[in-house]
């Protein structure tokens, strides 16, 4: 699958990355996880302490599919307005999810402190605001729901965004505790934890074929050696649709840019994540170098050769909308790129098992907040993987 195209920034900020052996004789594990990328290797970590062997193999290099691309935005709200999510699955349901996801977030942020490579974790907070004044009541109702369950959030006057900000919206939701990262930088140092523990990790090693067994996994690379494997977990982000499809799964095309640096930020309150509730729509934030990273404007093709025709101009309206927010920031476009973004008819993230798949289980971590998603639905399926079972399955499968 052609997963994106452009100039990439976060592989810039990488430097002596480690470099993972191909796999070279046939192995025998408890436990493959097959994708080297954010859900991988978030998986692999849970698994490291287990006493378990666990294999992860990547086609690709660590992180050279669609980590390379994320945005990193770590959020409870997802692109689904909560009112969305309660009108499809109930307000039990919804809020279940946002208090996974809240764990999910706290567990990540306590993980990157451990880790022998820095993925430049901040805690910040976000500003979702209305787009249009029709936007106002729906924003409204979703503010409601979550102060009434506890979720740390307030709601922001046209005045006190005026205060705060240098642009003026009619009204928004201010969210605590959210946060940002550098996604390659916590894949490479989640795995280079889980190879300290005895996890084997092997790059440029593509499975190409497969039997599968109701007591055993047979899984073939290309160079035609073995692995046999208890369980299988297919991470592979967007590419688990080239192995699957699932009806529940939407491909679209997403695009984003990152700035040059900026000397003064001080216009930009608490260098907060900032969004909003027009469909589509545009995120931004900042990094560790003092870049700022806007994304979205998403398009429906899933067709790369239509994506990536757009990318130059979708760069430029990205950057437009940028300065119609921040206006006294006077910046370029250094990196952009064009890549495809999966998400779900129904809002949430799904975790599966085939019948014609024994064994084996597919982790579809889609939506806005993937780095969240495959956290909550790793720790799932390390359950299911350990004990058989897990009381949230249900919501995501």
């Amino acid at each position: 699958m052609n997963l994106q195209t452009g100039k990439l920034y976060w592989p810039t900020t990488m430097e002596n990355e480690p470099i993972y052996k191909s796999l070279s004789e046939d192995i025998e594990c408890d436990n493959c996880i097959i994708g080297a990328g954010s859900s991988g290797a978030q998986l692999a970590y849970m698994l490291k302490d287990s006493g378990a062997k666990v294999v992860v193999v990547d086609k690709r290099t660590v992180g050279a599919g669609s980590t390379s691309t994320n945005t990193a935005l770590i959020q409870i709200l997802g692109d689904k307005t909560t009112t969305a999510l309660v009108n499809s699955f109930g307000e039990k349901n919804t809020i279940l999810h946002y208090q996974l996801c809240q764990k999910a977030i706290s567990e990540i942020e306590n993980t990157c402190r451990l880790l022998p490579i820095d993925p430049e974790y901040k805690v910040r907070d976000s500003l979702y605001f209305a787009s249009t004044k029709e936007d106002l009541h729906e924003l409204e109702t979703d503010y409601n729901m979550l102060k009434k369950h506890g979720f740390q959030v307030d709601w922001l006057t046209k005045s006190q965004i005026r205060e705060r900000y240098p642009f003026e919206k009619e009204a928004a939701i201010y969210s605590y505790n959210d946060g940002e990262m550098n996604p390659l930088k916590y894949v490479y140092g989640l795995l280079e934890a889980c190879k300290e523990s005895g996890i084997e990790i092997y790059e440029h090693t593509e499975i190409v074929g497969k039997r599968l067994e109701k007591e055993m996994a047979f899984l073939y690379t290309k160079e035609k050696y073995c692995i046999k494997a208890n369980y299988v977990v297919f991470a592979g982000g967007y590419e688990n649709l080239d192995m699957k499809k699932d009806k529940n799964a939407v491909l679209e095309s997403s695009y984003s840019i990152v700035t040059t640096p900026i000397t003064d930020l001080s216009s930009w309150y608490k260098q907060t994540l900032i969004w909003e509730t027009a469909r589509p729509y545009i995120y931004l934030r900042t990094t560790a170098d003092n870049r700022v990273i806007i994304g979205g404007l998403d398009e429906t093709t899933s067709n790369p050769e239509k994506r990536d025709q757009k990318i130059i101009h979708k760069r430029d309206l990205l950057l437009a909308e940028f300065q119609k927010l921040f206006p006294n920031i006077d910046v370029q476009a250094e990196f952009y790129l064009g890549a495809f973004y999966g998400g779900t008819h129904n809002g949430l993230p799904m975790i599966k098992m085939y019948e014609q798949y024994p064994r084996c289980f597919f982790i579809f971590g889609y939506g806005d907040n993937g780095t969240v998603y495959n956290q909550v639905l790793g720790r799932i399926v390390k359950n299911l993987i350990e004990t058989g079972k897990d009381e949230n399955l249900s919501l995501y499968n």
